[in-house]
């Protein structure tokens, strides 16, 4: 019909433009009843397919609401927490990663500071374990047990001690120390056979660090060496858990916050397990006569840079040339807190020694003179 009317109205068969606006309404009113049969049609077709079939339709489900489900902290240890301060360092140019990191690790040495007490409490109990002849032990997994390993090796050469007298344990054993041990830190028997593999004993001291506080290889350590008798203690950045409480009789707990990179231990958990470490053995040393004043008088020379701070040494104290600062470390067999005893009092190594031994190793109890004093430059 549409064709018909196009061909009328060209072809100018329309007696007037009434005429054809009449057919037109006629088209439109054609295709409207045809469109409304047609839907008359299919709601008669969909009506009558429910009633054939009323079990075959499903009916539709319902959406439940959608409900905004709360942040939860998942893991409540500190050093696994994200920090608000770095969540865009990935974008951050070099000079600005420097700054940010260096912000971070200002607070580090006022977390340690808090700690003091603990502190102070430790270093007294390994100086009581060194005056009767027992040992130091730090175990740890990862990080934690490479910076124990650390601070251990560091004591024979800086006071002149027997390996034996500090001693480093990391799981997965010395392989671990450049090499990751998978599952290792996991194993709390390890902890309990490393113990038994060093023949800990009442009055030694066993530290286990840990920066998160939990790991179960440190806690099986302790736990065996709380058993055996051994005094022990816990390095830790996070507040450890009631289990990990109960085996530690001392807990040192410099909370730093969260990570710069979360969960990289490494960073402020490590600087301040350092410098928790470096408290503890030096202290104890001092403790022990390790020094006189502030001067290393017991450092083992075993290079030419130690052997020069011994002969410097010798030469300040005793207020003498550096040839005869190497002439009387001679006779004193290398030991400078030796020679200094020779001088002050005029007698050969052996007689030195036995003075040294009667007074628990410490110069200001045999030399009556104090170290000299500092001459700023």
């Amino acid at each position: 019909m549409r064709e018909r009317i196009r061909e009328q109205w060209c072809g100018g068969q329309f007696g007037s433009t009434l005429d054809a606006v009449r057919q037109v309404m006629m088209w439109l009113a054609v295709r409207a009843f045809g469109l409304v049969s047609f839907g008359l049609w299919v709601c008669r077709f969909v009506e009558a397919t429910r009633a054939a079939t009323p079990a075959t339709v499903a009916p539709r489900a319902r959406v439940p609401p959608l409900t905004l489900v709360p942040h939860k902290t998942l893991d409540p240890r500190v050093t696994e927490r994200r920090n608000p301060r770095t969540v865009d360092i990935d974008l951050a140019d070099p000079m600005t990663i420097v700054d940010l990191m260096n912000a971070e690790d200002r607070g580090v040495a006022d977390a340690v500071a808090t700690q003091r007490e603990p502190i102070a409490r430790t270093i007294a109990a390994v100086e009581q374990a060194f005056r009767l002849g027992h040992r130091l032990l730090y175990i740890g997994a990862g990080t934690s047990g490479r910076l124990g390993v650390l601070d251990a090796s560091e004591c024979p050469p800086t006071f002149g001690t027997d390996p034996r007298m500090v001693v480093g344990i990391i799981a997965g054993g010395d392989h671990a120390l450049r090499n990751p041990i998978e599952g290792a830190e996991d194993d709390p028997q390890g902890g309990v056979d490393s113990m038994h593999a060093h023949h800990v004993t009442a009055g030694d001291v066993v530290i286990g660090i840990a920066a998160s506080g939990t790991t179960p290889f440190v806690r099986g350590a302790l736990g065996e060496a709380r058993s055996r008798g051994a005094t022990t203690a816990l390095i830790a950045c996070s507040e450890p858990p009631d289990d990990m409480r109960a085996v530690a009789d001392l807990l040192m707990l410099p909370i730093v916050g969260p990570e710069v990179l979360t969960g990289s231990t490494r960073l402020k958990a490590g600087t301040a397990t350092k410098l928790v470490c470096n408290m503890i053995t030096t202290g104890a040393m001092i403790r022990i006569g390790k020094s006189y004043g502030n001067l290393m008088v017991d450092l083992r020379a075993t290079n030419a840079k130690l052997m020069d701070r011994a002969e410097r040494i010798v030469i300040d104290v005793c207020d003498i040339t550096r040839d005869d600062a190497r002439a009387l470390l001679q006779r004193a067999g290398g030991a400078v807190k030796l020679a200094i005893v020779m001088h002050a009092l005029g007698v050969d190594a052996a007689s030195a020694q036995q003075l040294l031994a009667a007074q628990g190793g410490v110069i200001r109890r045999v030399v009556p003179n104090a170290p000299p004093p500092v001459v700023s430059a």
